[in-house]
């Protein structure tokens, strides 16, 4: 079981301190990190995020972050859609956005084709 679960652990490159470790003894990034670990071992095509660095520190969000790119860079290809409210990490991590407004959605842009301004517009209506 522990060789099992070191497998995605080490293909994502997650530093934690062994994967027989209980999931309170890990800081919040490593627990995110686990969580993304687990979900791409189950996940085939599609690994979906919401909110996945919303209670982390600078550092945990940029080790969060850098797990979610490579993750999109492996391979096997699986999507990612991140569900985000943090328009820089979006512009970061992101090749498309959505966006949503009362359950509606208002537009998809390419993130190399928009800019903050136009995503905030359609975020509020402007």
């Amino acid at each position: 079981m522990a060789r099992e679960t070191q497998e995605p652990v080490d293909n994502l490159d997650v530093r934690i301190p062994s994967a027989k470790a209980t999931i309170r003894e890990l800081s919040g990034g490593q627990r995110q990190a686990t969580a993304i670990c687990r979900a791409t071992h189950w996940a085939s095509s599609l690994v979906l995020m919401d909110e996945p660095t919303a209670a982390l520190g600078v550092a945990e969000t940029a080790k969060v972050e850098e797990l979610i790119m490579r993750l999109r860079l492996r391979e096997r290809g699986a999507a990612v859609l991140v569900v985000s409210h943090n328009l820089d990490q979006v512009f970061r991590i992101a090749d498309r956005v959505a966006v949503l407004r009362r359950g509606t959605q208002i537009g998809v842009r390419t993130i190399a084709e928009t800019t903050r301004n136009e995503i905030v517009s359609m975020i509020t209506g402007a």
